[in-house]
């Protein structure tokens, strides 16, 4: 029997402080929103809502939608993509990281600004019931990287329009295997982050409704852990339990009593979660196995292996996100959906491996809302009928790109004060 358990921990580590925001001559930190430039920005909105770019953003979605892949097995997803940036005439490099795709933008030189969006789905059956469900069978996008992909391609698409007025580069990073929490690590152990100076991603969030964006600066979401404890006892038959040495029952208790470490073992006002996600055991109604896979196993007779899983599912630290990069995501979004409609989101026991970049550059994630009764996008994520309203789309692809846009303007004024 197969056990896993996931340990979400939610640390007040302060994050680093970006040192990249504009100055005056008294060297005062200024307002990212005061260097943005509006007519730019307008165009970005103007190129995100165009008819035709909606409808490839959602026909975009709904084919990856449609062919879900699993962590690292992206090979259709990756195709989707660099077919995608050929027509647009977007350089790129692939594989890295085995399926992912790296773009660039702008003029090919410093400040260099990251973007990333996710491509791996879940092994889930679909039960939502649409035109483009999922055709494979146990695999589902129900995480919404289908999505994050869409947008981060429209991003591209602007980027591209507006290539000419850019005075640095946008680094565009297509990145597998977010749900084993492995992808971000060997994108970065590969080089993408060389000359990065900051970065910015986003993801859908049914709890926020479509039109509203939510995040917050420093301790985000939680870092994440995972084991595996195989516990061994005696097979036999199953009436006569007194001959053997139930595994099955160890199991049970372990189940609870792994419950004790939040209540019982650590500080009530740090924010924590165990989870147990996965049983496996057994091969018939009237066996009595030789093992499953659990913690508890001395009390009942049984033994225990743990295996903490570092080589398949590395320990994920939380997500902090820099106060400055922060406030310009929220200055750009405010322009894109409106002041009222941007909102401070609360600390999450979710994890993202988009934490592993921030450990090396200073950025920001944001959640994007995809909330509405009539798209019927009310599920969590990682349910079998999670679904999105569509028209989060060009409202990503916007923000990808005006971040991108102006954060590059901002680095180079900061530069030049520094001449100066």
């Amino acid at each position: 029997m197969f056990f896993i358990l996931s340990a979400l921990t939610l640390t007040t580590t302060t994050c680093s402080t970006l040192q990249s925001s504009c100055y005056d001559d008294e060297g005062d930190v200024l307002s990212s929103h005061h260097h943005l430039n509006s007519s730019i920005e307008d165009e970005i909105i103007r190129l995100a809502n165009i008819p035709d770019t909606i409808a490839w953003l959602k026909k975009t979605r709904r084919e990856i939608h449609q062919y879900p892949e699993l962590a690292y097995e992206e090979i259709k997803t990756s195709k989707l993509i660099r077919h995608e940036l050929d027509n647009m005439g977007v350089s790129y490099k692939w594989p890295v990281a085995h399926t992912g795709v790296v773009a660039t933008i702008g003029s090919g030189s410093p400040p260099f600004v990251a973007l990333r969006a996710d491509m791996d789905a879940l092994p889930i059956q679909e039960m939502a019931e649409w035109d483009y469900k999922s055709k494979v069978d146990g695999k589902m996008h129900a995480c919404g990287h289908d999505a994050h992909v869409s947008m981060l391609l429209g991003a591209a698409k602007i980027l591209q329009e507006l290539r000419h007025t850019m005075q640095g580069t946008a680094v565009l990073i297509f990145q597998p295997a977010e749900e084993t929490g492995e992808g971000a690590k060997r994108m970065i152990e590969e080089g993408v982050l060389e000359n990065v100076e900051a970065i910015f991603s986003l993801h859908t969030a049914y709890s926020w409704p479509t039109g509203t964006v939510a995040s917050k600066p420093g301790e985000f979401l939680a870092g994440c852990g995972a084991f595996q404890a195989k516990i061994s006892g005696k097979g036999g038959h199953a009436a006569i339990p007194q001959d053997s040495i139930d595994p099955i029952l160890a199991t049970a208790a372990t189940v609870i009593s792994l419950q004790n470490i939040v209540s019982r073992e650590t500080d009530p006002l740090d924010s924590k979660v165990v989870s147990v996600c996965k049983i496996r055991g057994g091969s018939a109604h009237n066996i009595i196995p030789e093992s499953v896979i659990t913690g508890q196993a001395a009390v009942h007779r049984c033994t225990a292996e743990l295996d903490f899983l570092e080589e398949y599912h590395p320990t994920i630290p939380p997500t902090f996100n820099d106060e400055r990069v922060y406030e310009h995501v929220r200055h750009v979004s405010s322009h894109i959906v409106g002041e009222e409609n941007v909102r401070t989101a609360p600390s999450g026991m979710g994890s993202e491996d988009f934490a592993f970049y921030l450990d090396h550059v200073p950025g920001s994630l944001l959640f994007v809302g995809t909330g509405n009764e009539k798209a019927e996008s009310y599920y969590p994520a990682h349910s079998p009928y999670y679904s999105i309203d569509e028209d989060v789309l060009p409202i990503g692809a916007a923000i990808h790109a005006s971040f991108a846009h102006s954060y590059i303007q901002n680095l180079i004024v900061r530069n030049r004060s520094y001449v100066y």
